[in-house]
């Protein structure tokens, strides 16, 4: 371990030593003794067309020459202005105040208080917030308290206010029970909010896929239900798209794909390619029109020192322009990944295969407690990197989600990898 650095969910006294990266291109990373590893997970899901893609560092260059920072508080630039209406395009109609912010968890904070404010400035006071099992909204305080309580927030519970937790009719390939999980959830939300409607502030789930909350998966169907029921008893629906926007899911939005427009969603991750750290919280007119008022009490004090960084946006701008390029590839690579899971069929080492779009997840079965801390991820992170394969499992959940750059070959070279260290786990 570097002498100086705290490194991320790690442990430093058991953990071993990291890898040093010199360089990336593509799907590839270079280290510095030589070696190449395929990255298979998008370094944490962000880099969506792989790595030192051209066309983002030439946009950032340029970008560079012209602003590179300027205050977001009444200032306005280009960048910030394009990005915006972009990104309102491609959303659900009706989704049109783009608010920025830095990561994934400052987009969950921003559309908290979105949602607890806007009743407030309605003089209604609504104190809770539901949210599903399993969850994971990121590391703030407000983003852990309506996140499941887990491994990640063990330690800060007692700090964190009290949220309803509703379980998550995850699915995968040949599950024929689903339906029925599905109205039981139903049941289970209509009875909470019937029970007092005007507690609830609003409902948070990450649409189609729970990411590190071990790539669980829903179906459209069961958020076109939760939608209803979120406008039947008049509360607010929060899409958390941090991790499945941006094509992840096949589409170019899990709302877009699920025909589902949520009163606010928050995106980050793919949004620059990976190139810088920026999120955003879009909302629909109704909520920004209850903050906008002659009474400063009603705005939304909230920002960020690197709000709409220019550098930042001028790389989203080209992302979505290789977004354009690249739908051809993340609306087909769901029929590639079950075309390659078919050979896993009937394998007793794994189970509940599922696919959503670019993202494959199988469980691997293991005598130990499932979850972040079972050990077989440890053991099946070694054996990949061994093969030249970046895979970090969710503790016994084995994920893909590749660049959309990878080719055909090195999808196969992945799968190749995988069918030979379940051999050998």
């Amino acid at each position: 371990m570097h002498p100086n650095i705290w490194y991320p969910f790690t442990q430093a006294k058991t953990s071993p030593p990291p890898l040093k990266v010199k360089s990336g291109r593509g799907i590839w990373l270079e280290l510095e003794d030589g070696r190449k590893i395929m990255d298979c997970i998008s370094s944490w899901w962000v880099n969506i067309h792989g790595h030192s893609h051209p066309k983002i560092a030439e946009a950032i260059y340029r970008q560079a020459l012209e602003l590179e920072q300027v205050i977001f508080a009444g200032f306005t630039h280009e960048p910030a202005e394009q990005l915006a209406e972009k990104l309102v395009k491609r959303l659900p109609s009706g989704l049109n105040r783009v608010f920025f912010s830095d990561n994934g968890s400052t987009a969950v904070e921003v559309a908290l208080k979105m949602a607890y404010q806007y009743w407030v400035n309605q003089n209604q006071q609504r104190q809770k917030f539901i949210a599903f099992e399993g969850a994971y909204h990121g590391d703030t305080f407000g983003a852990m308290s309506v996140g499941s309580r887990s491994l990640f927030s063990q330690v800060f519970s007692n700090m964190l206010f009290e949220v309803d937790f509703s379980p998550f009719p995850e699915t995968y390939i040949g599950d024929t029970s689903v339906e029925k999980r599905e109205e039981a959830v139903l049941s289970q939300l209509k009875e909470k909010l019937q029970q007092n409607p005007q507690q609830y502030a609003g409902i948070i789930i990450e649409p189609l896929v729970q990411g590190a909350g071990g790539m669980r998966m829903c179906r459209p169907e069961f958020l076109r239900k939760l939608q209803k029921l979120v406008k039947q008893f008049d509360t607010l629906l929060i899409f958390d798209e941090v991790m499945t926007g941006f094509g992840r899911t096949g589409g170019w939005f899990p709302s877009i794909k699920s025909g589902v427009t949520p009163d606010i969603t928050c995106l980050s991750k793919g949004i620059t390619g990976g190139f810088l750290p920026l999120s955003v919280t879009v909302c629909s007119e109704k909520i920004y029109d209850t903050f906008y008022s002659d009474d400063p009490i009603k705005t939304l004090y909230h920002g960020h020192s690197y709000t709409a960084n220019p550098l930042g946006c001028a790389a989203a701008l080209a992302s979505l322009e290789l977004m354009v390029e690249n739908q051809p590839v993340f609306s087909s690579m769901e029929a590639k990944h079950l075309q390659h899971l078919e050979a896993l069929q009937g394998n007793p080492q794994v189970e509940k295969l599922r696919v959503t779009g670019t993202i494959a997840a199988m469980d691997i079965v293991s005598k130990q407690e499932s979850g972040y801390l079972n050990k077989v991820g440890l053991d099946i992170r070694a054996k990949s990197l061994e093969k030249g394969l970046l895979l970090r499992p969710l503790g016994n959940v084995l994920y893909i989600m590749p660049p959309y750059c990878i080719t055909d070959e090195e999808l196969s070279q992945v799968y190749e990898g995988i069918f030979d260290i379940l051999k050998n786990l």
